[in-house]
């Protein structure tokens, strides 16, 4: 199993310099390879007879010529833009197998990160030692026993960080006692709601330093492009975003963390949150939560503590199914929060019903296989057990 840490620099001066000039080498590289790819392709298209472009053919390229046209790349490691054309080669992998975009040009202050092989630095306790540069200070260990496979260092605001890759090994924890299943129903109301009733509230970083983050947006747009004065505020703008993300990201791995060393099985829905966001009244509020993070975070926690999590279908009526009698509601509007059930008049709140009837989907995704008699959500909810070798549309994550 591979797991990155990414851990605080703390450079002095000189060592800021050089990583700012590895992250521009680096930078140059990817956005020189990139333009030499598209040139060679049309060359391709145009004459079959000449080779398609190839990460391996664009390193080669580069380091026969970068000593007469660009000698200033030699003022730091050679990773930095050999590294650079192998990712570049890895985007247009995933291009042509549809699961990426077209790759795009980096920019400096976005795209300010150069990456490390496992030959070129060292970490021992609280430091790291990098090409033409030696030791530099790490704010904490590395707390990953493993093998270490390579390391990114990238600027955030105005900070450093160092994301070390480690593999180790990927033998399960021993499992949670309990054998409880929770459904965990995300929302903009309240970020995580789980059918034992409890409610956990995002802070909603965003929402607070709105106010914050259009003043600093305004000062940046009045101040001369080229000036110092501008350069400050976008580090302060930077700074500001930095800690939204900071505050959410906090908030996510607590409770992710919780639910994986609680409960044995758990059930959240396959949101389709590229979609959501298109509903201009809701979008920021759903952007401030996280959805897509809470998620990742919960795939891999429950892997390591050997706990199942259950993906339901996104189509699945958790909201207007009646956790009590199974009955299914023809629609149920955003705005009601509260509703009676028609057939067995029980009261449910919304998000806590939903939350219930994923606990029931992860209970009759799990027991396929025990044998029993239940063929729907209903028999599932009256403690029926589920017939032998029935298909469920679900993923599962051991």
């Amino acid at each position: 199993m591979l797991i990155a840490h990414q851990i605080a620099l703390d450079p002095n001066n000189v060592q800021a310099t050089y990583l700012a000039k590895a992250c521009g080498v680096a930078r140059f590289a990817y956005n020189w390879a990139l333009a030499e790819w598209q040139k060679q392709y049309e060359e391709h298209k145009k004459d079959p007879l000449k080779p398609k472009p190839s990460e391996g053919s664009l390193r080669r390229l580069l380091n026969s010529i970068k000593q007469e046209q660009f000698p200033w790349m030699l003022e730091v490691t050679k990773n930095a833009p050999q590294m650079a054309i192998i990712q570049l080669g890895k985007a247009f992998k995933n291009f042509f197998s549809g699961r990426a975009k077209y790759p795009k040009s980096r920019k400096k202050g976005m795209h300010d990160r150069f990456t490390l092989t496992n030959d070129q630095f060292d970490v021992d306790d609280y430091r790291i030692r990098i090409p033409h540069l030696g030791w530099m200070r790490m704010r904490e260990k590395l707390r990953f026993s493993g093998k270490i496979l390579s390391a990114t260092i990238s600027r955030i605001a105005d900070r450093w960080f160092v994301s070390v890759a480690v593999e180790i090994s990927d033998t399960p924890k021993s499992k949670t006692p309990s054998d409880v299943a929770v459904g965990v129903d995300l929302g903009v109301t309240a970020l995580a709601t789980l059918s034992t009733g409890e409610k956990h509230i995002s802070p909603k970083p965003h929402t607070k330093l709105l106010r914050r983050l259009k003043r600093l947006s305004k000062a940046l747009s009045r101040k001369i492009k080229g000036s110092k004065n501008r350069v400050k505020a976008k580090i302060k703008l930077a700074r500001l975003y930095s800690r939204i993300a900071n505050i959410r990201r906090d908030v996510i791995h607590k409770i992710t963390t919780g639910l994986a060393r609680r409960f044995e099985t758990l059930c959240i829905e396959d949101l389709n949150v590229r979609k959501m966001v298109k509903n201009r009244y809701h979008a920021r509020s759903i952007s401030d939560m996280g959805f897509h993070e809470f998620s990742r975070q919960l795939k891999y926690k429950t892997a390591w503590a050997g706990n199942t999590l259950v993906i339901a279908n996104r189509f699945f009526p958790s909201s207007k199914t009646c956790s009590c009698c199974g009955h299914v509601l023809a629609v149920l509007p955003l705005a009601i929060r509260n509703w009676d059930c028609p057939v067995c008049s029980s009261s449910h709140d919304r998000d806590i019903n939903a939350a219930k009837n994923l606990a029931a989907y992860a209970v009759s995704s799990t027991v396929k296989a025990c044998g029993g008699s239940s063929s729907g959500l209903a028999d599932i909810l009256h403690g029926e057990t589920a017939p032998v070798k029935q298909e469920v549309n679900v993923n599962i994550y051991l």
